[in-house]
């Protein structure tokens, strides 16, 4: 009722500190961006979107998720394949077998990247949403309903005085 009777304009609000105030806006705006972020990155991590949603449902079912091989190592892995077949003693196989050894590197230290980024970036955002947010929701909502009481408290008080007023008067 006292939430009701606030947002039609027909009962005081008790006013939270500014600075309170200011706090809550700067948690809303750090939430915010650290959702953006967060799926921003794991855009960049993993473009495919099928293979993000199968990584999502191996996370939440608590499963390990499968070792995926990357673009870079496919690519190595057919250059290498390439050389077998036109030879390893011919220029072009020397050259593919170089060449696939290089993307094989590069694809390993992709993975690793992944995988750090993963660790060291992405999981200490997930705890942020999923335990401090949570946390910090939590507290709001009580503390709305406590306000909600307050005033509601506060009006039946004023109502109450009137009343013992006018009944002084009579």
């Amino acid at each position: 009722l006292q939430f009701t009777e606030e947002k039609l304009g027909q009962a005081e609000k008790t006013e939270l500190d500014a600075h309170f105030e200011n706090l809550l806006a700067r948690a809303d705006c750090t939430k915010n961006w650290t959702e953006k972020i967060l799926r921003q990155t794991e855009v960049l991590l993993q473009p495919n979107p099928s293979a993000r949603v199968e990584e999502f449902l191996y996370e939440k079912l608590d499963r390990k998720v499968p070792s995926r091989v990357t673009n870079g190592e496919l690519l190595a892995q057919y250059m290498t394949e390439a050389a077998n077949d036109f030879g390893p003693g011919t220029p072009y196989g020397k050259t593919l077998i170089k060449v696939g050894e290089t993307q094989r590197r590069l694809g390993a230290a992709e993975r690793e990247f992944i995988r750090s980024a993963s660790l060291n970036f992405l999981t200490p955002l997930r705890n942020f949403l999923e335990g401090d947010w949570r946390t910090i929701s939590k507290e709001r909502r009580i503390l709305q309903n406590r306000r909600l009481d307050l005033d509601a408290c506060k009006a039946r008080l004023k109502k109450a005085k009137a009343a013992e007023a006018k009944a002084a008067v009579t």
